[in-house]
């Protein structure tokens, strides 16, 4: 959990950036809906680049164990992180300046690419087999709670220097802040053992060479549930930890501090609602639980744009806490009906490939396509393309079967 806050940090500041202010420190020859595209665009670039980390890091995750690989994720994030808060702006090194951004940002999708996997697999494979859905879940706070730290201090520092001195410097802070943290997730994660079932392998001499061919030979059945039963909460949380900001305060001039907090009191309920809908996995079973997820989303769909153009402080709270509560009920037993889809020997591999591809068009095209529908139709037409989504996650969770009862291999 803690390592995959520390790698989510990175990667929230980044996005909340991106959505206030990277418009016009990167991209300020663009009006500002433009420049927010193409810093969407450069978001979307960390989505495309986790494939690639999901095929690397999944083979050695395959062949070399789980813990090496969160090591190398964890140490490749931070360091392409801080170079991020090193990068001078437009006005300085011209073209080179985006350039140099999404170069850094394909290195941090890359390593996240690579981080959920194991993360998952480590808590998943050391815990009691009747709670892999809670077990798995710890892994899953790390995107609500890196993000809550990102959007928390991000808010502190908009509240304590004025909005030159932000532009110009402050926004450079949590980037400087994250090697601290990365530092600290190195620590703990020395002190982790390999899994017992991944040292059973090896020790069996079981260990497959290429894991990522067997997975699309063997298992590409699989790997499309598992993917597919992914998209709607990605879309959905793309919406909330990304859209609402630009939405709020590009759209509708409300102020950053509001758009912040409203996202960092999500987060907070997110974070602690997804360990509770875990362990109702293991009770109740993945598919219901998760089912139940997306038909409240569906729901919560038809209701989001209506509180936020309302423009009360307290309607836009609600909505976006509501919305991260009900995501957090498909994200609760995702990680663990995910990687039950794969035995021991590929489960690095198919797990990883599950997440990263179908994260390229969930989550990371998810903010440019907002964008670009909201400019072109309107706020009902994202309604619609993210009830698609949840669409193509409902029907992959009617033809899975229920894993929760199975053993994992």
């Amino acid at each position: 959990m803690v390592g995959t806050t520390l790698e989510y940090f990175d990667f929230a500041v980044y996005n909340s950036l991106a959505a206030l202010i990277f418009n016009r420190i990167f991209f300020p020859t663009f009006d500002p809906l433009s420049g927010t595209i193409l810093a969407f665009a450069t978001f979307a670039v960390g989505y495309l680049a986790r494939p690639l980390g999901g095929v690397i890091f999944g083979r050695l995750g395959d062949t070399l164990g789980r813990r090496f690989v969160l090591m190398a994720t964890l140490m490749v994030m931070g360091l392409s992180t801080l170079l991020i808060g090193l990068l001078p702006p437009y006005a300085v090194a011209g073209i080179i300046s985006p350039i140099l951004l999404v170069m850094l940002r394909v290195v941090q999708g890359a390593a996240l690419g690579g981080e959920w996997a194991g993360a998952v697999l480590l808590s998943l494979e050391h815990g009691a087999q009747h709670q892999r859905g809670r077990n798995a879940s710890w892994a899953q706070m790390g995107p609500s709670l890196g993000t809550l730290l990102a959007t928390g201090l991000i808010a502190v520092i908009s509240l304590t220097v004025s909005a030159d001195a932000f532009q110009s410097w402050g926004w450079r802070i949590p980037f400087a802040v994250s090697v601290v943290l990365v530092g600290f997730g190195l620590w703990i994660r020395t002190g982790v053992a390999e899994t017992p079932l991944f040292v059973e392998l090896r020790a069996k001499h079981a260990v497959v060479d290429a894991p990522i061919g067997e997975v699309l030979r063997n298992y590409w059945r699989r790997l499309l549930i598992a993917g597919g039963a992914r998209i709607g909460p990605d879309v959905q949380y793309s919406l909330l930890i990304v859209f609402t900001l630009t939405y709020l305060t590009t759209v509708l001039h409300q102020s950053r501090t509001l758009a912040l907090i409203s996202v960092s009191i999500g987060g907070a309920v997110h974070a602690l609602s997804v360990p509770f809908f875990g362990s109702l996995s293991d009770r109740y079973g993945r598919r219901p639980v998760y089912g139940c997820g997306v038909v409240l989303a569906a729901a919560w769909t038809c209701v989001y744009f209506r509180l936020l153009d309302s423009l009360h402080p307290a309607s836009i709270v609600l909505v976006v806490a509501s919305g991260f509560l009900i995501q957090a009920i498909m994200y609760g037993p995702q990680a663990a009906f995910i990687t039950e889809q794969f035995p021991t020997r590929v489960r690095y591999a198919g797990s990883s490939l599950a997440y990263t591809l179908v994260g390229i068009v969930g989550g990371g095209l998810a903010p440019v396509m907002f964008t670009t529908i909201l400019r072109a139709y309107g706020t009902g037409a994202i309604a619609i393309y993210l009830s698609v989504a949840l669409g193509v996650s409902g029907l992959a969770l009617l033809v899975a079967r229920e894993t929760s009862r199975l053993p994992l291999d």
